[in-house]
Order: C-alpha cells, then structure tokens, then sequence
C-alpha cells in the first residue's frame, strides 16, 4: 500500500493514523497508552523514591559517600518506561512496515520523546520517515493534526 502513516505520540500515548493520499484526511488506526506513564507519584513503590533515605529508609543503603547527596541512577523510573513504550511503537511501526501497511511515515512527536524514538527506529524504517515535527499534538483532532502537518510543510 503506498499510504502514509502518522505517529503523533508523547512518553504516554502514541496515536497512528493513516492517509491514502496527501489531500485526504487522517483515518486513526490505533491509539497506545503507557499506562506506567501515568501512574501518580503516591502509586509508586517506595524504593522509586530519590534522596539519602530511599529504600529501606536507611541512608547507608543508597551509595552516598555523604548526608545530603543523593543517588542519582542511569536511568529514572519514568525514562525507562518511556523507552519501554518508544521501544513498542518502534517495533509496531517496523512489523506494519514489513506487512506492507504504509510507506512514508510521518512523526509528530514531543521533542524529548523524539530523540528517544529516533535512536529505536529500524534501519529500515529510517528511509521511510519522511517528515518529523517536535511537537505534542497527541491531544488534536485528526483535523487539527492534519492542519498542522500542512502549516508546517508550508513553512520548510
């Protein structure tokens, strides 16, 4: 098929939508959800917790050579869900791909949220991505989306 796809996607939400032809409009075709994004600061577990005490409330537990500095890990919670999630959007986009469901791809993702899906996108699908936008429109209209996609094509 040589439709177009749209990503419009944040670190919770990704939605996917599909155009024939450039002068159609948008048909959304699946709607994902990082429901661990979402997740309130109280639900987290206590061990999720930063600072001298994490854990077991024991400051000698955290590997900090001193009272005050805190323990800073590779990776925070909410990063490693939202490469969780970028992780299952790459791999959704690549096996539509093989199935022959788009040939361009176009991604209009939150900027931060862009650079992480960027590094997690098949070789292959990189040829296919032809229009990126750093902005958080996961909350727009596929009209509103679409609108957007022209003005911005109208500015490059």
């Amino acid at each position: 098929m040589n439709a177009t796809w749209i990503v419009s996607a944040n670190a919770s939400r990704a939605r996917f939508f599909s155009q024939a032809q450039s002068s159609d409009s948008l048909e959304e075709i699946n709607d994902m959800v990082n429901e661990a994004s979402r997740l309130r600061m109280v639900e987290s577990t206590e061990s999720d917790k930063r600072g001298p005490t994490s854990a077991s409330k024991s400051i000698h537990n955290t590997g900090a050579p001193t009272p005050g500095k805190t323990y800073e890990p590779p990776q925070t919670p909410d990063k490693h869900e939202a490469e969780l999630f970028a992780r299952d959007i790459a791999a959704y986009l690549l096996q539509a791909h093989r199935d022959g469901k788009f040939q361009k791809l176009s991604l209009v993702v939150s900027p931060k949220f862009l650079g992480m899906l960027r590094t997690l996108l098949a070789p292959e699908l990189e040829s296919a991505v032809s229009f990126e936008i750093d902005k958080d429109y996961t909350q727009f209209s596929p009209q509103q989306l679409l609108e957007q996609i022209r003005a911005h094509k109208a500015k490059s």
